[in-house]
């Protein structure tokens, strides 16, 4: 007669598996509005630089950014942070910024970004 060994995870590795998962998905669910700010950020630099290129005044340049970051609910950055360089042949526009999250009690993750349109 052969006894087979139960196999699968124990009551506390259950309660550990599950409390890993649940750490991890606080940490995706807090984490997703910063990445979708940083996108729209990207996007509306990428958009701008497209515009002073065709010579769009520096002015015109933060109230669009302004303007759109409204519509993407861009709530971190204003036109007034924009760093635009012409110097080049193309124009740069960047910014830098940090962001803090809250996770849990007096825990909290901080975002140091750096959305720039300077190619690599």
């Amino acid at each position: 007669m052969h006894i087979k060994s139960q196999r699968g995870l124990s009551l506390l590795g259950v309660l550990v598996v599950g409390a890993l998962a649940a750490f991890v998905l606080i940490v995706g669910f807090r984490t997703v509005p910063v990445v979708n700010e940083y996108m729209a950020i990207k996007r509306i630099i990428g958009i701008l630089a497209d515009e002073a290129d065709k010579g769009t005044p520096v002015l015109e340049l933060r109230r669009g950014f302004d303007r759109r970051g409204q519509i993407d609910d861009v709530s971190s950055v204003t036109g007034a942070d924009l760093v635009i360089d012409r110097t080049g042949t193309h124009t740069v526009i960047e910014v830098q910024y940090a962001r803090s999250v809250p996770l849990v009690a007096n825990v909290s993750l901080l975002f140091d970004l750096h959305p720039s349109t300077r190619q690599p």
